[in-house]
């Protein structure tokens, strides 16, 4: 591939995901920032139990900036904090229906972007 090709391919990519961004915003859904989105996708995706330390090594952000981003998504009810039966210093990161539901419609809003592309 040229590298004018991958130029290309990296702006219809960034459009793609401006055009779902933007939509995304105009919902009656909450707003996300990037470190919260990255933290959401990351414990919907990746392979449970999570924890504020393995979120931290995983992402590579420091444990209080997950904190941070724990407890708005908590507020949400995007997802659920539980004591870690077998280590109760531990927290584990759950999932919860309103995440689930969310980022299935965030994910709907990038595969239309993707289509009028």
């Amino acid at each position: 591939m040229s590298l004018y090709q991958e130029e290309r391919e990296e702006l219809k990519a960034l459009e793609m995901w401006r055009r779902a961004t933007v939509t995304g915003v105009r919902r009656e859904a909450p707003d996300l920032s990037a470190r919260q989105m990255a933290l959401m996708l990351t414990v919907y995706l990746m392979p449970a139990p999570h924890t504020v330390r393995g979120l931290a090594e995983a992402l590579n952000v420091s444990k209080p900036a997950i904190t941070r981003a724990l407890d708005r998504l908590s507020e949400l009810q995007m997802i659920r904090r539980k004591p870690d039966e077998n280590d109760r210093r531990s927290v584990l990161i759950q999932r919860t229906v309103r995440g689930s539901v969310f980022l299935r419609e965030f994910g709907e809003l990038i595969v239309e972007a993707a289509k009028k592309l």
